[in-house]
């Protein structure tokens, strides 16, 4: 039997909740496992405790603490994985006490969006979000910094960057702020020009693991990363759509949602969000199999609400119906739209929702032009979708998708 290196040996890990009725402490520790598995570890077991207040010092009570010390030896435990964020003193006393590294819940998001990060901006923005929540918890002696750069909680700019003074991590946070807004210029020069150029963008937001990516990939071949994993997609992706009318759109995808999101990441990767936000057609994803699938609607309509989008044609999409009773899904949701990425079922009608809510009223028309309105036909090219054209002896035949206006100047050349 081939034996596993201490390199590829898996950690595992303990999840400790203190439930002091603030949420839903049993839903967040299962997003929580969901969380561990998608950095790389293996959440073995949970703790948790009913509290009015969790406790200053050590998080959860002493009496609680002895219990975790006592499982984590017992069952050979690497990692605690705290389903909160943790003060530098609740982490120093947890670890002091039970002899295992311990970690919260934001620094092991901020892991995983490490890992998943490909673009400029991505690394950017998770660089920066990671310095802005270590700064603080800087002791002067680099003592917790040393241990970046293995993983499950520990992946970020590295032990070069951290073990320094904070002066150092100050200016380095001024930079990437500074490289940002050079990337959010960009980013803004490319929306102005799809505007110019009459480009309509239609966004997919939801939570993560909603299956964001696997629509993607069904409507455009976008080849976008998917995986049953937490923050599979990090980096929006981009891909033209052409829809049954003709109109050819552009779809975006972004990063995957979650509850309790840590404000670091939130403004971190607002401009991404923003991106989304300033779409013409905005389609809300959730994963319909899920017994949260009410509470992450919630969680994606408050941010879009809160990033501006009350004007914006929304469609709210129940994905992976595959896995359900049909009339679960109707009863429950009785008016959202009901597809499966995965097979294909219901994709036709979402097509023709976004057809129904661009923000033009687009007509497909076929036209019989004389040859002195050869301009018109060059002017449908730039500015609409000209399907097919056609030069005959009775004139310019064309077949097109135009605008309002557009279709005023046609209008007298529409072939009966």
């Amino acid at each position: 039997m081939e034996m596993i290196s201490n390199e590829e040996k898996i950690t595992r890990a303990l999840l400790v909740s203190v439930d002091t009725g603030d949420f839903d402490a049993e839903a967040s520790l299962d997003e929580l496992f969901e969380l561990v598995k998608s950095a790389g570890a293996e959440p073995v077991c949970s703790v948790c405790q009913k509290l009015q207040r969790v406790e200053s010092a050590t998080y959860v009570g002493t009496g609680k603490l002895a219990e975790i010390k006592e499982l984590c030896e017992c069952r050979e435990l690497d990692l605690i994985v705290c389903d909160s964020e943790l003060s530098p003193t609740q982490i120093k006393n947890m670890e002091s006490f039970t002899d295992v590294r311990v970690i919260d819940r934001t620094t092991l998001i901020l892991d995983i969006f490490a890992l998943r990060a490909r673009s400029r901006e991505g690394k950017l923005q998770v660089e920066l979000a990671q310095l802005k929540y270590l700064l603080p918890r800087l002791t002067g002696k680099g003592v917790e910094m040393s241990r970046l750069g293995g993983g499950i909680g520990t992946r970020g700019p590295g032990e070069t960057k951290l073990e320094t003074d904070r002066r150092h991590i100050r200016r380095r946070v001024e930079t990437l702020k500074e490289e940002l807004r050079e990337v959010e210029k960009h980013r803004q020069m490319l929306r102005k020009r799809r505007e110019k150029d009459g480009i309509i963008t239609c966004a997919i937001v939801g939570y993560t693991n909603a299956g964001k990516s696997t629509l993607m990939n069904r409507l455009t071949d976008a080849g976008v990363l998917a995986q049953d994993k937490l923050f599979a997609t990090l980096d929006p992706t981009s891909r033209a759509l052409k829809l049954p009318s003709g109109v050819s759109v552009m779809l975006i995808d972004t990063v995957g949602l979650v509850r309790r999101l840590p404000h670091h990441l939130v403004e971190a990767f607002r401009s991404t969000l923003e991106e989304a936000a300033q779409s013409d057609v905005i389609i809300n994803l959730c994963d319909a199999s899920s017994e949260e699938a009410r509470v992450h609607l919630e969680v994606t309509n408050d941010l879009l609400q809160s990033l501006g989008c009350r004007d914006t044609p929304i469609i709210t999409v129940l994905n992976k119906c595959d896995l359900l009773d049909d009339s679960i899904t109707a009863q429950d949701f009785p008016s959202y739209l009901r597809i499966s990425a995965k097979t294909g079922e219901g994709i036709d009608r979402l097509l023709k929702a976004i057809d129904d809510n661009l923000p033009v009223r687009m007509k497909r028309v076929s036209l019989l032009l004389p040859f002195d309105k050869a301009g018109l036909v060059n002017e449908i090219r730039q500015k609409a979708t000209l399907i097919s054209e056609e030069y005959t002896a009775e004139g310019i035949l064309a077949e097109a998708v135009v605008d309002e206006l557009l279709y005023s100047k046609a209008k007298d050349f529409i072939k009966q």
